[in-house]
Formats: C-alpha cells, sequence, structure tokens
C-alpha cells in the first residue's frame, strides 16, 4: 500500500480560512465589537472627561472663587489637581507659573494651556473642568418654591432660572421683576429704567407672558448677578357678616370692586347691616388703617357707585344687633312652633 503523501498546509494559508469561521460566530462579533468599544472609550475619556459639558465649555466665563481641575496628558506636575481662581483672577500653576484665568471660557482657558505647555511637551492635549462654580450667582426670591443663589452655568433665560428653584408657587402674583448690575447693560426689556443710584437697571414682565410663551421675547439671557423677584399676589380681605370671610387674591387686577370682593365672600349674612359697613385702609407712613365708610345698601340699588378695594385693603361688615336680637327671638319662636309673622318683624331691622 501507497500512502499519498501531501505537503503539510502553511500557516498563512489556514489563518485567514480559521479567521473568516471563527468571524461567523455571533458570539465572537458581539465580543469583539465590545473589545473595540471598550477600547474607544479608554482613548477617548482623557479627551472629554465624564462630568465635562460642552455648552459649559463654550459659554461659561470664568472667575473669581470658581474652582477648575486640570487634565494634562504627560503633564503631572499640574494635571488631576483643583485650582481656586484667586480674587484677582489668576491662577498659579508648576512649570507654567500665573495665568490670568477670569475673563475666559473654559474653552479659551484650554487653549491658553496648551500654548503654554508647548514649552515642555510636545503636542500637549489640556482638557479643563468646573468643579465648582461661585462666580456667576443669580439671586431669585419670592413666590417661588425653592428661594436663593443658583450659579450660572452656561446661557440661562427666565423660564430656565424658574424651572431650576422648583417653579413658581400657588401664591405667586402677575409680575416678575429683574434687577441687573449696569456692567452688564441695560435689561433689553421695553419698561427697563436705572435705579436712583444709576448703578443697576430694573424691569418688570408678565409672568403669564412668560411662562404662557405670550411674549417671548421677554424670556431674556440671565447674567450674573441678576436678581429675579417673583411678586406675590394681592390681597383684600372680607371680613365680618359674610358667608365665607377671608384674603381674596386680586389676580391680575389693579383694584378689584366692593361689589366684586361680596361676591367672592358668596354675599351678606343674615344679620349683617350693610349700610354701616366700612373700608380699612393702611395709608403710607401711617401706624394703623384709617377707615372710609361704605353704605352698601346704597351700591346695591344703585343710588351710590361701587368703590374700588386696593391691595391689603379690609371690607369689613358689622353684624347689626338688632337683626341678631331678631334672630335669637325667631329661633325661640321656632323651637315653640310659632313663626307667624317671623318675616314682618326681621325686614323692619336695619
Amino acid at each position: 500500500m501507497f500512502s499519498i503523501c501531501r505537503p503539510a498546509p502553511r500557516v498563512s494559508d489556514i489563518r485567514p480560512v480559521r479567521i473568516r469561521k471563527l468571524m461567523k460566530s455571533p458570539f465572537l462579533r458581539v465580543l469583539v465589537t465590545a473589545v473595540v468599544f471598550a477600547a474607544t472609550l479608554t482613548i477617548s475619556s482623557f479627551a472629554m472627561p465624564a462630568e465635562d459639558d460642552t455648552n459649559v465649555k463654550s459659554s461659561y466665563v470664568l472667575g473669581p472663587n470658581d474652582q477648575i481641575t486640570v487634565h494634562a496628558l504627560d503633564a503631572e506636575e499640574i494635571s488631576d489637581k483643583p485650582y481656586r481662581i484667586s480674587a484677582a483672577g489668576d491662577v498659579t500653576f508648576p512649570m507654567i507659573g500665573k495665568i490670568k484665568a477670569a475673563g475666559l471660557t473654559v474653552e479659551e482657558l484650554e487653549s491658553v494651556l496648551v500654548n503654554a505647555l508647548q514649552e515642555f511637551i510636545r503636542q500637549p492635549k489640556v482638557s479643563v473642568v468646573v468643579s465648582e462654580f461661585r462666580s456667576q450667582p443669580v439671586s431669585v426670591i419670592g413666590a417661588v418654591t425653592n428661594p436663593g443663589v443658583l450659579q450660572l452655568q452656561g446661557n440661562k433665560t427666565v423660564v430656565e432660572i424658574l424651572s431650576m428653584v422648583g417653579g413658581v408657587r400657588n401664591d405667586a402674583g402677575s409680575s416678575i421683576k429683574i434687577t441687573r448690575k449696569r456692567e452688564w447693560g441695560l435689561l433689553p426689556l421695553p419698561d427697563a429704567k436705572l435705579d436712583v443710584s444709576g448703578q443697576f437697571s430694573t424691569a418688570e414682565i408678565k409672568l403669564k407672558d412668560v411662562l404662557g410663551a405670550r411674549s417671548p421675547e421677554q424670556n431674556i439671557l440671565i447674567r450674573p448677578n441678576d436678581v429675579i423677584s417673583v411678586s406675590r399676589n394681592e390681597i383684600v380681605y372680607v371680613l365680618g357678616a359674610v358667608k365665607r370671610a377671608g384674603g381674596f387674591p386680586m389676580a391680575e387686577r389693579d383694584t378689584l370692586s366692593v361689589l366684586q370682593a361680596l361676591s367672592l365672600a358668596e354675599g351678606l349674612d343674615r344679620t349683617a347691616s350693610p349700610k354701616n359697613a366700612k373700608i380699612l385702609r393702611m395709608t403710607p407712613g401711617a401706624t394703623k388703617r384709617s377707615e372710609l365708610p361704605v353704605n352698601l345698601e346704597q351700591i346695591f340699588s344703585g343710588k351710590a357707585e361701587d368703590v374700588p378695594l386696593l391691595q391689603d385693603d379690609i371690607l369689613f361688615v358689622p353684624d347689626s344687633k338688632e337683626k341678631r336680637a331678631i334672630l335669637r327671638t325667631l329661633e325661640a319662636l321656632a323651637s315653640l312652633g310659632t313663626t307667624a309673622g317671623a318675616g314682618i318683624i326681621i325686614s323692619g331691622a336695619r
């Protein structure tokens, strides 16, 4: 018997065939893809740190008291260390020395550091992250859920800032007042004006117009050190012999009339003395409220004009002693089963 001897196959002949066969395996394809993806993340992690924000890099302007962290390849002396920007706006780095950081965006500071490191490193790669924002405060006060001081991170509008404090409360009024330092220019709003000192500009916008997108031009960009004040709802009070005493919001109205306030209070009580009602009003500089008599009977009959109420006014409707006495008498009679003439008795009381 003769056997035919075949030459052993060369490695170069076998490898492509085996690789092609192996690559047909779904499991291997997934494994290779995962390895490549992981390698890509590892390579790119230096250039784009996870905590970095592209919008912040391009728009946030660094200032005093901001804290930054620098990631620099082949520059261990300055890399992965926190640096606080001084009150003068400077940062001192090992190797490089002092650099003016205030007034630069994060991207601009990265370019400055790259240029400074070229003296020591070929093709330096630098990434800067703002680890603490402290130089661009915005104060939000008034009828908001979480009033306080925020730090601007990039460009933010009025609506975005209100969202960051949890929105407005149920007792929010109709207007938002914005105060801005003059160094940022006059507020870009129609009624903007300088205050008495000339150092600040102020303006008001309508809350519903901004939140409801009725006037998008009023949803302006907020600048560092702006103060946003959301007004509280103006309220008038109706007390005394009414069916539902309490405070009632004026909403967007400048005034609320006596008849409107009584309507909100669900009308007069049976024992009310309408001709002896009065408005209690606090005037500027006074220590107690002044009394303005109001004859509701004449207003009801059209013999007198309706009276406007102002913010914090109190409409007080007193009891009629005669009516209360008659009512007690009627209640006593009713307990005895006698109600004849009750209507005549109570209608004669004033």
